[in-house]
């Protein structure tokens, strides 16, 4: 029986390897999740990105005398385009803030132009970004939940000790700006 202890210590140890190989690959797979997730998202930026210009040029020839608010929604998309380079996901919530607000402000001063909110272009172009966006909220949440399985799963106990073994980090939360989240004052929108 003097073989017993060292098999039963053996058996423990492969134990506690295949438990630790186990946390692994379960990590691998959140931390594979939010990247999937986080390319969703960036897919829906890159085609809202791209649908734009198209929509300032269709408005340009109607609100000659709104040129302002053109460059804010041009600023802005290049604003997210940045971050979104960059996989800046803190900048990229800043930066989306400052997008809905400069596309909320559009489409509110489009109201003033008749013509314009006939133009079908326009039409078919402001239900494709406004389809992005809801889009985008949708991808944001399913993000946002990976992120947190992830972030959890980091600090539980045994999981942390693997984590930390192999250099497993948090990801950030996409949150957009807190102009974002305020509620939208449509008598100044409408300029009531």
């Amino acid at each position: 029986m003097d073989w017993l202890g060292p098999v039963i210590f053996l058996a423990v140890l492969v134990l506690v390897g295949l438990y630790g190989v186990v946390i692994y690959n379960n990590l691998v797979s959140l931390k594979h999740g939010v990247s999937k997730a986080w390319a969703n998202i960036d897919v829906l930026l890159k085609q809202r990105h791209d649908e734009l210009p198209k929509l300032v040029e269709t408005v340009k020839r109607y609100m000659s005398h709104e040129r302002e608010t053109l460059r804010e929604v041009i600023a802005a998309r290049n604003e997210v385009e940045q971050a979104r380079e960059h996989e800046d996901v803190k900048q990229v919530g800043r930066a989306e803030g400052h997008m809905r607000e400069s596309l909320m402000n559009l489409f509110a001063v489009a109201e003033d132009y008749p013509e314009l909110k006939a133009d079908q272009s326009f039409q078919q172009l402001q239900q494709r970004i406004s389809g992005l966006e809801n889009s985008i909220a949708d991808r944001r949440e399913y993000y946002n939940e990976s992120v947190n399985l992830n972030n959890v799963r980091i600090e539980q106990f045994p999981d942390v000790m693997v984590a930390r073994m192999f250099n497993f980090g948090p990801f950030d939360l996409l949150e957009f700006a807190e102009a974002e989240k305020r509620d939208v004052d449509m008598g100044n929108l409408f300029g009531s």
